[in-house]
């Protein structure tokens, strides 16, 4: 470990820190856990460049050309990655089941309110229904 004693204080070096802490570090400040200077405090790191060296060294972005470098995944990440899309996706079934079922409900409760209305007044309300021509309408209508 190098250090230097400047006045009862101890300074220390990127090397006294293990790749593992690095990474680890790396990783709470992608997931926007912590900002440098967060992490500075946290974990007592002194140079104002150190985090930012880590990130680019260790981090997923690529700073030479400023976009995220394309990482292989392990497999138990991919899994972990794919389960949590089949959950969501089951979510998103269920609401698509539970909502065409309510409207499936409301088009009966519909369709038995018109049946209701048709009877009651004895009209016909389906958009298909075509109305009687009047007797003056038919008188005026021209043919062909």
């Amino acid at each position: 470990m190098k250090t230097s004693d400047h006045l009862g204080h101890t300074k220390r070096t990127q090397k006294d820190h293990s790749l593992s802490f690095k990474l680890k570090l790396v990783e709470e400040l992608e997931l926007g856990l912590l900002t440098k200077s967060q992490a500075k405090l946290k974990y007592g790191i002194q140079g104002d460049s150190t985090v930012t060296k880590w990130l680019q060294k260790y981090g997923n972005f690529d700073w030479e050309h400023q976009s995220p470098k394309t990482m292989s995944k392990t497999p138990e990440q991919k899994i972990l990655e794919l389960e949590a899309k089949v959950k969501l996706l089951e979510k998103q079934k269920a609401r698509a089941e539970h909502l065409a079922e309510r409207a499936d409900k409301k088009v009966i409760i519909f369709d038995m309110l018109v049946d209701m209305a048709e009877k009651e007044y004895d009209i016909e309300i389906r958009k298909n229904y075509k109305p009687e021509l009047s007797k003056t309408s038919k008188k005026t209508k021209k043919r062909p």
